[in-house]
């Protein structure tokens, strides 16, 4: 008896989704981002306008004053779609548990002398109070945004920032002994404290803008493009010559985030502005605006970071901010029309 072992192949009678398929042309095969990604912004059969603001749709384009002919040019360079993020945050995440486990194990800031566990607690600590905030301007940004590709983006970012307010009180509790006593100084210098005031009125600013692309600009590229070179490249340099690297250790997840979210931010930046010269200018405007306040902020905090140096570093990171945006296609504020 004789078996003939025959393989067939069996042809896909569609390579992705019909809307993914409308978007690229004829039958292509898609990424997982782009099917998770593209056409997926509700668009018709809404049943009623909000009560709080009935000129606009539930979902509606002219919340911001930036137009764009595709709203899905907004591409991701990080090819973020939920299941690329969590894993990618996973992994970092097992990372810094044994980053907390080996300073809390060999005691690199338990074991520091009281002065300087408050100096450190001080600095870091209110910061979480700041995350707090950018985790609820991304919220924002995400519910009356337009177009999957920046508000799933910024839903991811917004996830984030709750991490890092997590991380920052952790250190309060790795300096403290787990007995809370620094998330309540820290709460009490946010909103006391004459260093911080001025940070925390940018804070509280940012998060009554009304036009969340705004928001976005002034969260996501200006505070963020300001505040975190001064915490995590030089506050944070110096305070590990300073008191050791333990410190550096537990605040590497924010530092390396900041470097890769920052592809996706500017990408976002780059695409809004070459859309048109309004586009261009409106953005200017904005961070023009924002940069400024968020620089007079960062005076105090910075001098208790950094005392004679302080100056110097705002100057290397506005410097490095304005060049950044200058790549981007942004204009500086010279080049701004204010009217």
């Amino acid at each position: 008896m004789q078996i003939d072992i025959k393989t067939s192949a069996v042809q896909q009678v569609r390579q992705t989704f019909s809307h993914v398929a409308r978007r690229l042309g004829a039958d292509k095969p898609a990424s997982r981002y782009q099917e998770a990604t593209l056409e997926l912004q509700p668009e018709v059969n809404f049943h009623y306008r909000p009560l709080w603001e009935p000129e606009f749709d539930i979902y509606d384009k002219r919340r911001t004053a930036i137009v764009m002919n595709d709203w899905y040019a907004f591409k991701d360079p990080r090819q973020y779609y939920y299941g690329a993020y969590t894993i990618a945050r996973a992994k970092q995440q097992e990372a810094m548990e044994k980053n907390f486990e080996f300073v809390s194990k060999r005691r690199l800031l338990s074991d520091l002398p009281d002065d300087a566990k408050a100096h450190i607690a001080a600095l870091m600590v209110p910061l979480r109070h700041v995350e707090w905030a950018a985790n609820t301007n991304n919220c924002f940004v995400t519910g009356y945004g337009w177009g999957t590709a920046i508000t799933q983006a910024t839903m991811f970012h917004s996830m984030d920032r709750l991490g890092i307010a997590q991380y920052l009180s952790r250190i309060g509790l790795v300096l403290d002994g787990n007995q809370g006593t620094s998330l309540v100084d820290g709460k009490e210098r946010w909103l006391h404290n004459p260093m911080w005031q001025g940070l925390r009125r940018v804070v509280e600013n940012t998060m009554v803008v009304r036009d969340w692309f705004e928001t976005y600009v002034a969260q996501n590229v200006a505070l963020d493009g300001l505040l975190y070179p001064l915490v995590y490249r030089h506050i944070d340099a110096r305070l590990s010559r300073r008191y050791g690297p333990g410190l550096g250790m537990l605040n590497e997840f924010a530092s390396t985030w900041f470097d890769e979210s920052n592809r996706w931010v500017d990408a976002t930046l780059k695409t809004a502005a070459s859309e048109s010269p309004e586009n261009a200018r409106l953005i200017g405007g904005w961070i023009a605006k924002w940069r400024a306040d968020v620089l007079d902020a960062l005076r105090p905090f910075a001098a208790a970071g950094l005392g004679d140096d302080a100056q110097d570093a705002l100057n290397e990171i506005a410097q490095a901010f304005d060049t950044r945006l200058t790549k981007q296609g942004v204009p500086q504020e010279a080049e701004v029309d204010r009217d």
